[in-house]
C-alpha cells in the first residue's frame, strides 16, 4: 500500500501570548501530521486551543516557535502577503458566525474570493456552487433574507468555490438547530469528498467528529491520544 501524502505537518508548535498577568501558553508543543484528502476532527473543551490550532494551520495566527508546513509551504518563511495569497489559493474556511457581506447577494458573496483571484468566470462558478448547496433559487437574496441554514450554505459555497485543497470548519453548526446542522454537515462532507479536499473540523460535538477519518483530542493546549472515527 502506498504511503499517504502529508498535507499538514506541525512540529513542536507553541503559541504564547503576553498579558498583564504574564505569558499565556495557548499551544504547548503540538505535533501532528494530516494526510491529503482525509477528514480530521478536533475535539476538546472550551479553551483547550482547538480554534487557535486551526488558526495556526490556516496561517491566520503565527506560531511563537516550532514548524508549520502546509501543502509544501513553511509558514515561518512566508511574508504576510505570501500567507494571504496561500490562503486565497488553497484554503477555505467556514466559521460558526457566517461572516457574509450583508450588502451583497448570495451570488455576489460566493463570487468574492473568485473575483479577488482574477477569475473571469467568477459569477458562473458562483452560480454552480450555489446550485450545489441547493440554493439555486436564492441567488439574488441578501443575507438578512436568508435563514441561518441558508446563510451557512452560502458560506460553504463560498469556501468551496475556489476548489481549495484545505477546508477548515470551526463549529460550523454552532448557530443552527439540530436538523439544519445535520444537513449542513452532510453537505460539507459530500463536497469535501467530491472535490478531494482535506477537511479539518473543529467541534465540541463528538458525534460530528466521529464522521471524520480520525479524531484528535485537545486538552490544555496539546493533543492527547485520539481514536479512529466512524
Amino acid at each position: 500500500m502506498a504511503a499517504m501524502e502529508t498535507l499538514i505537518s506541525l512540529k513542536d508548535v507553541h503559541l504564547t501570548l503576553s498579558s498583564l498577568a504574564g505569558p499565556v501558553h495557548i499551544l504547548r508543543g503540538v505535533s501532528l501530521d494530516i494526510p491529503k484528502g482525509k477528514a480530521i476532527g478536533i475535539v476538546g473543551p472550551s479553551g483547550s486551543g482547538k480554534s487557535t490550532l486551526m488558526a495556526i494551520m490556516a496561517g491566520l495566527e503565527k506560531a511563537s516557535s516550532g514548524q508549520v508546513l502546509v501543502d509544501g509551504k513553511d509558514y515561518g518563511k512566508l511574508s504576510e502577503d505570501e500567507l494571504a495569497l496561500h490562503r486565497r489559493n488553497r484554503i477555505g474556511i467556514i466559521l460558526q458566525a457566517f461572516h457574509l457581506i450583508p450588502t451583497m447577494t448570495a451570488l455576489e458573496n460566493v463570487a468574492v474570493p473568485l473575483e479577488l483571484s482574477g477569475d473571469k468566470y467568477a459569477f458562473e462558478k458562483a452560480d454552480e456552487e450555489l446550485k450545489a448547496v441547493g440554493l439555486g433559487h436564492r441567488f439574488e437574496h441578501y443575507p438578512a433574507q436568508l435563514s441561518g441554514g441558508e446563510q451557512q450554505r452560502v458560506a460553504l459555497a463560498r469556501a468551496m468555490a475556489p476548489n481549495p485543497k484545505l477546508l477548515f470548519a470551526d463549529e460550523p453548526t454552532g448557530n443552527l438547530d439540530g436538523k439544519t446542522g445535520h444537513d449542513i454537515i452532510k453537505l460539507m462532507f459530500e463536497l469535501q469528498k467530491k472535490k478531494g479536499a482535506t477537511l479539518v473540523l473543529i467541534t465540541h460535538d463528538p458525534s460530528l467528529a466521529k464522521k471524520c477519518h480520525q479524531v484528535l483530542h485537545m486538552l490544555d493546549g496539546n493533543l492527547v491520544p485520539g481514536r479512529k472515527g466512524l
